[in-house]
């Protein structure tokens, strides 16, 4: 499966993620700005792939690659018996719940991560589903600001404000000195952000409101390329982070 997965281009786990989140191939080339043709394509190189003669068989093994990977992820909160030093990891939730697995930072070879199970991914069920409409720019563009702008106050390391800034279902999970303690470890390393542009946006239409997954690629002084990913979900009237993955 690990192989099989990791044969797969960007282009093509873009493409089963929207097909997870409820998008047909029409609607997929819309909001790609590509053709039904190409589409039609990267499903079919993607199946090709997985050994799978169905493109739904193809997302499910994807979700199952991508959330199911207790390697990245401990599975006892911070205060229990910890794992060796290359490891923290904040409380996780059932998974039963389908909405939240784990939440946590990985240091050793410099990951911090935080994995979503959203709600619309987990209840695919191979039946009919109904094409999702592309969001507005509007939306797309007030998602990147708050990433932005939440992303900031991590390069000046006020943890408190970041942790004030992230969205309820975070909190819940995690407490402020925890969050504090932890990020500290993870981001200081790093050193003084130096630029960072947006790689890709992807909406997946997930309830209540959908969430964004924006890629931002940056380069910090001690670290030359990283991929920082912003789960975004929608609250209290503007879009807050509920989780983060930095790569």
């Amino acid at each position: 499966m690990a192989n099989r997965y990791q044969a797969l281009t960007e282009k093509e786990k873009e493409t089963l993620r929207l097909l997870l989140g409820g998008y047909d191939a029409k609607s997929m080339a819309r909001h790609l700005g590509l053709s039904v043709h190409t589409v039609n394509e990267r499903l079919r190189d993607a199946r090709r792939k997985m050994s799978t003669s169905s493109s739904r068989e193809a997302a499910r093994l994807l979700r199952e690659a991508e959330s199911g990977t207790p390697e990245f992820l401990g599975d006892k909160p911070l205060g229990a018996a910890s794992p060796p030093a290359t490891m923290e990891s904040l409380p996780d939730q059932s998974e039963r719940s389908g909405h939240w697995r784990r939440v946590g930072w990985v240091t050793g070879g410099a990951i911090m991560s935080l994995a979503l199970a959203f709600a619309a991914f987990t209840s695919l069920t191979g039946g009919a589903q109904t094409a999702v409409t592309p969001p507005p720019s509007a939306a797309e563009t007030a998602a990147v600001d708050a990433g932005r702008q939440w992303l900031a106050l991590l390069d000046a390391g006020d943890w408190n404000a970041s942790y004030a800034a992230t969205g309820s279902a975070f909190r819940a999970l995690n407490s402020a000195a925890t969050w504090a303690t932890v990020s500290a470890r993870v981001r200081t390393p790093l050193g003084a952000m130096l630029s960072r542009q947006v790689a890709t946006v992807d909406f997946a239409p997930a309830p209540p409101q959908g969430y964004w997954i924006v890629k931002f690629q940056t380069r910090y002084a001690n670290r030359a390329s990283a991929i920082e990913t912003l789960s975004l979900a929608w609250e209290d009237g503007r879009w807050k982070v509920t989780g983060v993955t930095l790569d």
